[in-house]
C-alpha cells in the first residue's frame, strides 16, 4: 500500500470521480487500481466560494513499487505506515506485584488506566469526583440552578474537563509511534462516530464522550482495572532517599485511608490547586509556567460561516465553519484565538466557590446557533506573576474572583458588547447576538476584572480580526469572562523516564502537569506514561 496525499477534488464532486483523479495523479491506469481507503479529508477555503476538499488516501496499485520510484522524494506519495499500536512490555504471567495508581479520570488518566490495563497491571484509577452521568448531573446544577458542587463540576469527575468541551481530537503533537491513531481507534470501538479516523479536525462533543467514557470504563474494568470515585488525595507518603530525592510510598485519601502505591500517575488537570499546593508543600518539584487570559467572545455562527466559505456556506461536507486567529500587539502581547466551538455555547467552567470561568462546549452536530471562541492574551509568570511556583494560581483566583463580583455574586458571568468594550464604556443591555453562558450574563464593563494590559491588547486585536473574518468586530457582538483556565498555571517537572524529577515513584501526566493541552496530547502522554510505569515495574 501507498499513502498518497494533498488529492484535491471539487466540493461537490461525485464519489466515481475519486478513483479517476486518483490514477490521474499517480499515472496509472485504471486496471492497475485495485482498491483504496480513505485516510484523511480536510477542505481548502483559501477562496472562499470555491472551497475545495483534501483528500488522503491508502491506495493498493499492482505496480506499487514502480509508482513509488517514479515519485522518489515526493512527499505526498509514500510507502503506508503501519499506525499498528503494540505495547513495549506486559505484566508477566501471574503478575501479582503492588497495583499501579491513577490519579484522574480525564483523558490522560483515562489512556493510562487504559493501557496499563490491557498490559495487564490491573491499575487504581481514584478521582475526587463521581462517574460520568452523576457529574453530568451536578454540571447542570451550576448551569442551571446556579448550585456548585466543587467536588463534581466541569473540572472534576469521570471525563475531565474534556468532557464539556467541543471534543476536539487534533494536536500538534509530533507522533512518530502513531499514538493518536490509537487514541482514536479506542474512542471509535467505544462508540465515536468513524469520521474521526478521517476528518482533518475531528470532534465528539459532549453528549458523545459520555457514553464513550462509561465504555472505555467497562473495558478497564473488564481487565482488572477498579475505579475509586469520590476519593481525594490529600497527602503523599515521601521516603527520603538522600540527596535531596524522595520515594514515593502510598497516598493518603481525604477519609483517612491509605492506598499503598510505588507507581503513581498524576493526572489531576490544569484545575486540582488544592493538589498542586500539597505537591509543593512536599518538595515535589514545580515550576511555574505560562497561560492566558481573556474573555469567550461569541457571534451567530452563520457570521462565521459566511466569513470563512462564502457561498459555499451550509454545505454539508463543510459543516460549522471555525477559525484560528493572532495578533502581536503594540504593548508586546500576544492575542489569540482559543478552543474555538462552532455551533456551540459558553459555559460555567469554574470549580471553586465565589468565582467565575468561562470555557466553550459544542455537541457532535455543532448546531447551535452561535460560535464561540476563546479571546486570550499570552502571559508569563517573569512578567505577570513572578511570586513563585504557585503564584499562577494566586493570580487566576483573583481575577475569577473580580469576575464573580462583577457578574452580580450569583455564578452570572460579566458580559460586554463588543462596541462598547471598543469604546471604553460598561454595557448596560446586550444587543442582536444573545449570549448562550447559563447560569446568566450581567452586562457591565469587563476592565473591572482583567489586567489592563489584556484589555488593551483584546482592543487592538478586534478590529485587526474584524478585518480577516468579516463582523469579528461588530458591535453586538458579545464577550464574557473570565477566560482563565487554558491551561495549566504550573509545570511539574519530569526527568527521560517520566518520573518527577526528586519523588521517584510519581508520574506527572497530561495538561495539569504541564505537559498536554486538549484531549488528544493529553491522551498521548497518559499512554506515554502508561509504558513507562510498566516498564518500570517489569524490571523491578
Amino acid at each position: 500500500m501507498l499513502r498518497l496525499s494533498g488529492l484535491y477534488l471539487p466540493l461537490d464532486h461525485p464519489p466515481e470521480a475519486i478513483a479517476p483523479a486518483i490514477c490521474a495523479r499517480l499515472g496509472v491506469a485504471p486496471a492497475d487500481l485495485r482498491g483504496y481507503t480513505l485516510y484523511r479529508r480536510g477542505n481548502d477555503a483559501r477562496r472562499r466560494n470555491a472551497v475545495q476538499l483534501v483528500y488522503t488516501f491508502d491506495v493498493d496499485l499492482a505496480n506499487e513499487a514502480d509508482v513509488l520510484a517514479r515519485f522518489a522524494g515526493d512527499k505526498d506519495v509514500r510507502p503506508t505506515p503501519d499506525m499498528t499500536y503494540r505495547p513495549p512490555v506486559t505484566a508477566p504471567a501471574g503478575w501479582s506485584g503492588t497495583r499501579p495508581v491513577v490519579i484522574g479520570a480525564g483523558p490522560c488518566g483515562l489512556f493510562a488506566g487504559l493501557i496499563l490495563a490491557q498490559m495487564g497491571f490491573r491499575p487504581i484509577i481514584v478521582d475526587r469526583g463521581k462517574a460520568v452521568r452523576e457529574r453530568t448531573k451536578d454540571t447542570w446544577g451550576l448551569w442551571r440552578r446556579g448550585v456548585l458542587d466543587p467536588d463534581s463540576n466541569v473540572q472534576f469527575g469521570e471525563g475531565g474537563a474534556g468532557t464539556f468541551s467541543d471534543g476536539k481530537l487534533y494536536c500538534r503533537v509530533k507522533d512518530p509511534r502513531f499514538l493518536g491513531r490509537k487514541v482514536l481507534e479506542e474512542f471509535v470501538a467505544a462508540g465515536a462516530p468513524d469520521d474521526i479516523l478521517w476528518e482533518a479536525h475531528p470532534h465528539i462533543g459532549t453528549f458523545r464522550l459520555v457514553s464513550m467514557v462509561e465504555a472505555m470504563r467497562a473495558q478497564i474494568e473488564s481487565l482488572g482495572g477498579e475505579y475509586r470515585w469520590q476519593t481525594r488525595v490529600d497527602d503523599l507518603e515521601l521516603e527520603r532517599t538522600g540527596d535531596g530525592q524522595q520515594r514515593l510510598r502510598g497516598l493518603h485519601l481525604h477519609d483517612g485511608g491509605f492506598l499503598e502505591a510505588e507507581h503513581v500517575v498524576l493526572a489531576v488537570g490544569h484545575s486540582a490547586r488544592p493538589t498542586f499546593e500539597m505537591l509543593h508543600a512536599r518538595g515535589v518539584h514545580i515550576e511555574a509556567k505560562p497561560f492566558s487570559i481573556g474573555v469567550r467572545i461569541e457571534h451567530p455562527q452563520s457570521w462565521i460561516d459566511r466569513a470563512r466559505f462564502g457561498a459555499c456556506a451550509g454545505h454539508p461536507d463543510l459543516g460549522a465553519a471555525a477559525y484560528s486567529l493572532s495578533h502581536h500587539c503594540a504593548n508586546g502581547r500576544t492575542v489569540y484565538s482559543f478552543c474555538m466551538c462552532p455551533g456551540g455555547r459558553v459555559v460555567a467552567a469554574t470549580s471553586e466557590e465565589g468565582r467565575v470561568v468561562t470555557n466553550g462546549m459544542s455537541q457532535y452536530s455543532r448546531a447551535e446557533f452561535n460560535a464561540n471562541s476563546g479571546l486570550v492574551v499570552a502571559i508569563d509568570p517573569a512578567r505577570d506573576y513572578p511570586g513563585g511556583p504557585l503564584a499562577g494560581i494566586v493570580f487566576q483566583r483573583h481575577w475569577e474572583s473580580l469576575a464573580y463580583v462583577a457578574g452580580g455574586s450569583s455564578y452570572h458571568a460579566p458580559g460586554q458588547r463588543v462596541g462598547d468594550f471598543l469604546a471604553g464604556r460598561a454595557s448596560t443591555a446586550l444587543g442582536a447576538v444573545t449570549p448562550s453562558y447559563k447560569p446568566g450574563v450581567t452586562p457591565t464593563d469587563l476592565a473591572s476584572c482583567l489586567p489592563d494590559y489584556a484589555i488593551a491588547a483584546i482592543r487592538e486585536a478586534l478590529p485587526v480580526f474584524g478585518r480577516q473574518i468579516a463582523r469579528y468586530d461588530d458591535p453586538d457582538a458579545v464577550m464574557t469572562g473570565v477566560e482563565t483556565r487554558t491551561s495549566s498555571p504550573i509545570r511539574i517537572t519530569r526527568g527521560a523516564d517520566f518520573q518527577s524529577l526528586n519523588s521517584a515513584g510519581l508520574y506527572p501526566a497530561g495538561e495539569g502537569a504541564g505537559y498536554a493541552g486538549g484531549i488528544l496530547s493529553a491522551a498521548i502522554d497518559g499512554i506515554k506514561v502508561a509504558e513507562a510505569v510498566a516498564a518500570r515495574i517489569v524490571a523491578g
